[in-house]
């Protein structure tokens, strides 16, 4: 077992090596970092963006880079959230909190390097895990049948649901729309058009791209235009780099923590970078000696999200890669990027493309390797970025989308498309409806209606095959239970309070 899995490390290190994808990996990684410092930007509205240019390339070489956006940000977001006070993505909002108090006592350059360390760590730790506990789910989920994927994707969306911001009534209308939206097109076993309301374009059914580029790059662009007021950088200085003794002794246990704390939240459906930094800050604020420092400029509030959030956005790959069910909205683009490249996600992909699976892991520890060299000496040119003001940023996102969109199929209809889903977008945001759960419900609906349908069919029409097959019972049991104890009321002030303080 032991001789196998090196065997596998090796190839996977043979295929990130190539040159065209340690090319690939330092441009996703460098991507990453400048989305993660630009405010307003965020890895999901650059994948969404990004998702025309990887219909050019190999499976595995779109995979690399795209994973190393995805982390990369992570890296980045911090640098705004401490120079700035402004996080450059959503799962370095904790980081402000002690980040920016310690650049404003003057120990910028530590709050910096306690982050590259932890993320480094976490990253290679996360993706020591990825690598041992795939292998065996994706073993376990070969002997699924159609009625367990079923009920599996069923759990998947309720926790998604679950655990998005906001209002748990909005996050199911997400979902629910998300997979009627899924549904449009023709019917695979009758051959009839569904919902397309006779536009010959819409036969495919939605474009993903198109759907996601709308939603996450189109409403995000308008969202940050409203935003009134310039980004002051606090600091141009950063002084010196090295954490001092004192704050090793104080990091190295929260970076543990939140690595351990973010590489299980990562598994986890809804999870991800975002849950594991919010979650490991407050855990370490109620258990650390120095509680009363936090807010206030304590190491350990910049170490432990910092380290959650990296191993959360490492770890979410392995329900994607494993079972083909993406854990998080950037893990559904992901599933999109394959799809566009004609690979279906599921345990068959481990088996059949044995070089992508392990090539994409070996870049992970590549991916993060080249991350912590890059990222503090190239400090200086991510603050002059910072400067750079929004205006001049948006009409060059807005035409590369447009073009991207349109040369995936050459027709105007979904650049169009891609506008509608825009202005969706930005009233999402206006009320509070969260897209994230939509995303979700459109990749997996098809899948799900598939499954349902061959569970069916080899049933005979008995719809209580879901329920008599016990991993399918299970599943659907998990989603039922989880979906009565959030709507239970003191559950639900609960996570209502948890949203609010986010």
């Amino acid at each position: 077992m032991e001789m196998q899995f090196l065997d596998n490390l090796s190839l996977g290190f043979g295929v990130a090596f190539q040159w065209v994808n340690l090319l690939y990996c330092l441009i996703g990684v460098l991507l990453g970092t400048l989305i993660g410092v630009l405010p307003g930007i965020g890895p999901t509205a650059t994948i969404a963006m990004l998702l025309p240019v990887t219909f050019g390339l190999s499976p595995i070489t779109a995979m690399i880079m795209l994973a190393g956006i995805y982390y990369g940000a992570q890296y980045g977001g911090s640098t705004t959230s401490i120079l700035v006070n402004i996080p450059g993505e959503a799962a370095s909002v904790v980081t402000c909190l002690d980040g920016y108090q310690m650049a404003r006592q003057g120990r910028a350059g530590p709050a910096l390097a306690v982050s590259a360390i932890g993320s480094f760590f976490a990253g290679c730790v996360a993706t020591v895990v990825v690598a041992m506990f795939a292998p065996p789910l994706a073993g376990m989920a070969l002997k699924f049948g159609p009625s367990e994927y079923f009920s599996l994707m069923v759990f998947g969306l309720v926790g998604a649901t679950v655990l998005a911001h906001g209002s748990l009534l909005k996050a199911i209308a997400m979902v629910l729309l998300g997979l009627l939206l899924g549904l449009v097109g023709t019917d695979v076993s009758s051959g009839m058009m569904r919902f397309t309301f006779g536009i010959y374009e819409l036969s495919d059914g939605i474009g993903f791209v198109g759907l996601a580029m709308g939603l996450f790059g189109i409403a995000e662009i308008i969202s940050n235009l409203e935003l009134k007021g310039s980004r002051e950088v606090f600091t141009s200085k950063i002084g010196r780099l090295m954490p001092s003794r004192e704050d090793f002794r104080r990091m190295w246990k929260p970076i543990l923590r939140g690595t351990a704390f973010g590489s299980a939240l990562g598994i986890l459906p809804g999870g991800g970078a975002l849950l594991a930094s919010f979650g490991a800050y407050a855990l370490e604020k109620k258990i650390s000696r120095y509680g009363n420092e936090f807010g206030k400029g304590a190491i350990e509030g910049v170490a432990a999200p910092e380290s959650a959030n990296n191993a959360g956005a490492q770890t979410s790959f392995i329900p994607m890669l494993t079972l083909g069910i993406p854990s998080n909205v950037v893990m559904a683009l992901m599933v999109g990027a394959l799809m566009i490249q004609g690979i279906t996600p599921g345990p068959r992909v481990m088996t059949e493309k044995p070089e992508m699976f392990w090539g994409l892991i070996a870049s992970m520890w590549i991916g993060n390797a080249m991350l912590v060299i890059l990222n503090l000496p190239l400090i200086g040119i991510w603050i002059r970025l910072l400067k750079v003001p929004y205006r001049f940023l948006y009409p060059s996102i807005l035409v590369f989308m447009g073009i991207g969109v349109y040369g995936l199929s050459n027709s105007p209809f979904d650049v169009l498309l891609m506008a509608i889903f825009g202005i969706l977008g930005v009233i999402f945001v206006k009320i509070e409806c969260e897209p994230a759960p939509l995303i979700l419900g459109f990749v997996l609906g098809p899948m799900m209606e598939e499954n349902l349908r061959r569970a069916l069919l080899i049933a005979q029409g008995d719809p209580t095959v879901l329920i008599t097959k016990p991993i399918s019972a299970g599943f659907l049991i998990a989603a039922v239970t989880l979906l009565v104890v959030v709507l239970a009321p003191a559950i639900r002030k609960k996570r209502e309070e948890v949203f609010v303080e986010d």
